[in-house]
């Protein structure tokens, strides 16, 4: 029992690690095919890819909650604002990450949402 749990925990953790690699060659990528997108190395491409999962976790689901009516009025469009302001905030939070403007970072978000969900999709296992 007990090992089948470690097994499970180091396999849980791998794939959180893959994630991570595989968001931050995504970052890499999309900041230099994209105007208005600087990244300055890998170091910060792997902390934007951090920051932005734990802001995705704990901040994007509060700004969900408080903007549920306009959510829910537009059909879950504004999500995608929120995705944007979720991307602002990384870059107001991490050094050697910048975007230019909101439309940069809107459409910056729906790219690199977009190329996770392809990614992930083709390389998930069929357990």
């Amino acid at each position: 029992m007990k090992s089948r749990y470690l097994l499970l925990k180091i396999n849980f953790q791998m794939k959180l690690l893959i994630r991570i690699l595989v968001t931050t060659v995504l970052v890499m990528l999309i900041a230099y095919l994209m105007k208005g997108v600087d990244i300055e190395g890998f170091e910060a491409a792997l902390i934007v890819s951090v920051v932005l999962g734990l802001l995705n976790v704990f901040v994007k689901p509060v700004l969900i909650l408080f903007t549920l009516p306009v959510t829910l009025f537009t059909l879950g469009l504004f999500l995608l604002v929120i995705n944007a302001v979720i991307i602002l905030l990384c870059d107001n939070l991490v050094s050697g990450f910048s975007v230019d403007s909101f439309w940069t970072a809107l459409l910056f978000s729906i790219v690199l949402s977009i190329s996770e969900s392809i990614i992930f999709k083709l390389t998930e296992s069929k357990e």
